[in-house]
C-alpha cells in the first residue's frame, strides 16, 4: 500500500466528513471518560464518606473526608501505566481496539461502583472494592487522551491545530455538565433519605447507555481511512520508552510542568468547591451543583477559545494569558465563595474557567508539536500523566489539609497561585511550538 500523509498541508489531510468523524470520535471518548470520572468526584465530595467509611465519618468526619479525597488520587497514579500498557498494545492491536477497550473499562468500572455494596453491608471490603475500582478508571484514563489528542491535532489542517486539539479537551466541562447537571436533577427531585439510599448509585449505573452510544461513533470512526493510517503509523514506529527519556526527557519534564496548575485549579472546580460549599459553608447542594454546571459551560467556551487564539497569537502567549488569570483570580474568587451567596458563588467558578479554559485548549497542540514522530504518542501521554498526578491528583485533599490547618480559605488560593508560577516557567521554557512540522510527510 502506498500512502502519503499531508497533515502540515495547510489545506488538512482529509475530507471535511472525515475531519468531522475523527473531531466527534475524539470528543465522544474523552467526554464519557471524563463523565464517569466526575460523577465520582462529585459524590466524593458530598457523599462517599458516610457511605464506605461510616465508622469513620462519624468518630472523625474531617479525616473520613480527606481520606476520601485521597481515592480521587489513588486513581491518577495508575494513569502512568495505562499510558504505557495503551501505547504497546496499541502498536499490536490497532488503535480502534485500544481505545474501544479503554472506553468499556472504564465504563464498566464506573456501572460496578453503582453496584457495590456500602460499608453497611460488607464492612471494610466495601472501601477495598471501591478503591479497586478506581485503580480501573485510572488505568483506563491513562490510556484514553493521548490517542484523542493526536487523532485531532495531527489530522487538522496546519493553521487550526489548536482548534482541532481543543475538541478532546472540550470532552472534560462537557463530561461535568453531565455529571454535575444529572446530580443537580437527582437531588432535585428526590429527598436527601432517598439519594444517600439509592438515587446515587443511579449516575453511575446510566454510564452504560453513554458506552454503548460511545462505541457507536468510535466504531464509525475505526472504519475512516485516517483512523487506519494512525494504526498503520504506529505499527511501524514502536518506540521503547527507553528512547524517549533518552532523547527527550526536557519535553516529558516541561510537559507535566506545563499541565499542574491547570489539572490542580480544575480539580477544585470539580471536586473541592462542592465539599466546601456544602460541607463548610452550608449552602444548599442542589444550587450549588447547578452553579458548577452553569460554570461547566463557561470552561467548554474559553477552552474552545483557548484552542482557536492559539492557532492565531501563539500556544506560549495563550498559556500565559491563561495562567495570568488563573493566578490574579485566586485571592478574589475566595473572597466571593466565601460569601455563601449562591449568585457570587457561581460568579466566582465562571471567571475561574477563562483562565482555565485558556490554558486547557492549546494543550493538546503544543504537546504534539513538542515530541518529534516517533516517540510522540508515549511523550504526550506520559507527560499528561505526571503533570495530572503533581497536579489534580491530590489537589482536593492538599485543599482540605490546607483548610483544615489555616481555617482560611485565601491558603488553598495561594496554593494554586504557586503552581501557575510553577507552570508557567514551564510554558515559557517549552518555547513558542506553533507551526512546528510533525514529521508525518512519510512514504510507505
Amino acid at each position: 500500500m502506498t500512502a502519503t500523509s499531508t497533515v502540515d498541508s495547510p489545506s488538512g489531510p482529509s475530507s471535511k466528513r472525515e475531519e468531522r468523524r475523527v473531531l466527534a470520535g475524539t470528543l465522544v471518548g474523552t467526554t464519557i471518560e471524563w463523565y464517569d470520572f466526575f460523577i465520582f468526584a462529585q459524590l466524593t465530595a458530598t457523599l462517599l464518606a458516610p457511605l464506605f467509611l461510616s465508622p469513620l465519618e462519624k468518630s472523625n468526619p474531617g479525616v473520613a473526608q480527606l481520606l476520601s479525597f485521597a481515592t480521587i488520587g489513588i486513581s491518577f497514579l495508575f494513569r502512568p501505566l495505562g499510558a504505557f500498557v495503551a501505547g504497546h498494545l496499541g502498536d499490536r492491536m490497532g488503535r480502534k481496539a485500544v481505545l474501544v477497550m479503554t472506553l468499556v473499562m472504564m465504563g464498566a468500572a464506573t456501572a460496578l461502583i453503582g453496584l457495590l455494596p456500602t460499608y453497611a453491608t460488607i464492612g471494610v471490603w466495601a472501601p477495598v472494592l471501591l478503591i479497586t475500582l478506581r485503580v480501573v478508571q485510572g488505568f483506563s484514563a491513562g490510556g484514553e487522551w493521548g490517542g484523542a489528542a493526536l487523532m485531532a491535532v495531527e489530522h487538522a489542517p496546519l493553521k487550526k491545530r489548536g482548534l482541532f486539539g481543543a475538541y478532546p479537551q472540550i470532552g472534560v466541562p462537557i463530561g461535568m455538565i453531565l455529571a454535575t447537571g444529572l446530580l443537580f436533577l437527582l437531588q432535585s427531585g428526590m429527598s436527601k433519605e432517598d439519594f444517600a439510599s439509592w438515587g446515587w448509585r443511579v449516575p453511575f449505573l446510566l454510564s452504560v447507555v453513554l458506552i454503548v452510544v460511545g462505541y457507536l461513533i468510535r466504531r464509525a470512526v475505526g472504519e475512516s481511512p485516517v483512523f487506519k493510517e494512525i494504526a498503520q503509523r504506529k505499527a511501524e514506529s514502536k518506540a521503547p520508552l527507553g528512547e524517549l527519556f533518552r532523547k527527550n526527557k526536557k519535553e516529558v519534564v516541561l510537559a507535566a510542568l506545563i499541565f499542574i496548575a491547570n489539572n490542580a485549579a480544575g480539580y477544585l472546580l470539580i471536586a473541592f468547591f462542592i465539599s466546601y460549599a456544602t460541607r463548610t459553608l452550608k449552602m444548599p447542594t442542589p444550587q450549588v451543583l447547578l452553579a458548577t454546571t452553569i460554570a461547566s459551560f463557561g470552561w467548554l467556551i474559553f477552552t474552545m477559545v483557548g484552542g482557536w487564539l492559539s492557532d492565531k497569537i501563539g500556544r506560549v502567549k495563550t498559556f500565559l494569558i491563561g495562567y495570568g488569570l488563573v493566578f490574579a483570580w485566586m485571592i478574589p474568587m475566595f473572597m466571593l465563595i466565601d460569601s455563601k451567596d449562591i449568585l457570587l458563588y457561581g460568579t466566582a467558578l465562571f471567571v475561574l474557567t477563562i483562565g482555565l479554559g485558556l490554558s486547557y485548549g492549546p494543550m493538546s497542540a503544543m504537546y504534539a508539536e513538542m515530541f518529534p514522530a516517533q516517540v510522540r504518542y508515549s511523550g504526550i501521554s506520559i507527560g499528561y500523566a505526571l503533570g495530572a498526578i503533581l497536579g489534580g491528583a491530590f489537589a482536593p485533599l492538599i485543599a482540605q489539609a490546607l483548610l483544615d490547618t489555616t481555617k482560611w480559605s485565601g491558603s488553598v488560593g495561594i496554593y494554586i497561585m504557586v503552581l501557575c508560577v510553577i507552570s508557567a516557567i514551564g510554558v515559557i521554557l517549552a518555547k513558542e511550538t506553533r507551526g512546528r512540522p510533525l514529521g508525518y510527510s512519510v512514504h510507505h
